[in-house]
């Protein structure tokens, strides 16, 4: 499982210095330059450029963590005869952004927003990124405009994209959107969003695609000190991800029909992988039927089980080696993303991540009718470097961001014992991994380990200067 790290309130200091640290370490930019801040500035003051159509009158909503700002989608779902009418408003990043320019040339060099415990390095300046181009309610926004048609079944049976400028209604977090679906008090978009999510969870399923259930370590204050907790992604959650997802393979399907754009895509396991996942699912007694996939199996899994715990942490072997394939021409030979089981493209968030912008901007020339423009063509095919790169670099900062806040929340209770459960061993037999529920805490531990039990592990150092935290089997 992957782990991302909140920190609700206030950041202690020795957190905010270990924080600093990080970034020295990982190069982050620091400053935008003022060339690229006053680039949009400028784009954020000028009125906009070309025709867009007036979808004003569709009520979009907003979907997101609390208190963000930088809203990259909004969403407004109706029915259609037996079937449904998604439409999906994406911030139209392009139209403040100009090809060659200081911004463009600053994007290109972060990649993607980097997000730290109280704070983050974001890819675009925040007059554009929490602001003039942010899709915050009440305001009038460009946007590249989504129009998927799905069946009685959620199937896509049509999708189309074009300029237009739109205007959310309401800026709702996923407990909101969750509190009224439980009690059946939800309406028009909100009504229909778990009623789509879960048939497309549905056709995932037989697909043999695949969702994780990736839950957040959260500190929060305690007392006079802290905790940490892990949350587990609410349904909400899921089902809209679910419409991001079909959106990213609708742009995916466009773009292989016209021989020219940008996907993510993830090789399939190899036998030699799936082999090991088959052998670790019966050791821990989870069921495997004969005919299902990997994703089919995980699709029921609860992390809370410890024996299944384990298995999804052994299982991320599947799902490693993703990447970006640019073509203008013939399609790579990898044109899918294993987890997707089909072909998929990065669309949905060009606040946040670079290669949705020109990914975007290869689909409405698409769906136009119209050649890509030069510019974007010239630049498809060093995007999968630079995503590369900053990919790596923003991972990297995850990493040690969870290292170093749970070193921070244990450093006081050196030689204490713990229940944990074993979720990862090493070939060697002399160590691995265990998760502790409290503190949420994941670390590796000496000893010899039973993968998937659950055991007493005695804390031997944690080290918040060095990021390091160790167990050993009590």
């Amino acid at each position: 499982m992957t782990t991302k790290i909140r920190v609700h309130g206030e950041v202690p200091a020795r957190l905010e210095d270990g924080f600093e640290r990080i970034r020295r370490e990982q190069r982050l930019p620091e400053a935008f330059l003022p060339a690229a801040l006053a680039e949009a500035e400028r784009a954020a003051a000028a009125p906009l450029r070309g025709e867009r159509k007036d979808l004003t009158d569709l009520p979009f909503v907003t979907i997101d963590p609390p208190g963000s700002m930088d809203l990259d989608q909004a969403v407004h779902l109706e029915r259609l005869g037996d079937g449904y009418r998604v439409w999906y408003a994406i911030a139209d990043v392009a139209a403040f952004v100009r090809p060659g320019g200081a911004l463009d040339a600053e994007a290109k060099a972060r990649g993607e927003t980097v997000y730290l415990p109280g704070g983050k390095v974001p890819l675009h300046p925040p007059v554009l990124s929490e602001g003039a181009a942010s899709l915050l309610p009440g305001a009038t926004r460009p946007a590249a405009v989504w129009r998927v048609d799905l069946d009685a079944a959620g199937r896509t049976v049509g999708a189309d994209v074009q300029r237009a400028l739109v205007r959310s209604r309401e800026r709702l977090d996923y407990a909101y959107v969750q509190a009224v679906v439980d009690t059946a008090t939800a309406d028009g978009t909100l009504a229909l969003l778990p009623e789509i999510g879960r048939l497309r969870l549905d056709l995932e399923r037989a697909r043999g695609g695949v969702t994780l259930p990736t839950p957040e370590q959260e500190v929060t204050a305690d007392g006079d000190g802290y905790r940490l907790d892990f949350r587990i992604p609410l349904p909400a959650e899921t089902w809209n991800a679910q419409i991001s997802l079909l959106t990213g393979m609708a742009a995916a399907a466009m773009m292989l029909d016209a021989e020219i754009g940008v996907l993510r895509v993830l090789p399939p396991p190899q036998q030699g992988d799936l082999a090991k996942v088959r052998r670790v699912a019966r050791a821990l007694d989870v069921p495997w039927p004969d005919g299902a996939t990997y994703g089919g199996v995980v699709h029921d899994l609860d992390p809370k089980n410890p024996q299944q715990a384990a298995f999804l942490q052994e299982s991320k072997v599947l799902l490693r080696g993703s990447g970006y394939a640019a073509f203008d021409g013939e399609p790579p030979a990898l044109a899918e993303h294993a987890a997707v089981a089909a072909p998929y493209a990065h669309v949905t968030a060009p606040l946040r991540r670079l290669v949705d912008r020109f990914a975007t901007e290869v689909c409405l020339a698409v769906a136009a009718g119209e050649p890509v423009p030069a510019e974007i063509r010239a630049a498809l095919p060093g995007l999968p470097e630079i995503m590369s790169v900053t990919g790596r670099r923003a991972g990297a900062v995850e990493r040690a961001s969870v290292d170093l806040v749970e070193a921070f929340l244990l450093r006081d209770r050196i030689g204490q014992e713990f229940p944990a459960v074993v979720i990862d061993v090493d070939a060697r037999g002399t160590g691995g991994q265990v998760q502790l529920v409290d503190p949420a805490v994941i670390a590796q531990c000496d000893g010899a380990l039973p993968l998937g039990e659950r055991v007493t592990v005695r804390l031997a150092t944690a080290d918040p200067a060095t990021r390091e935290i160790r167990f050993t089997l009590a």
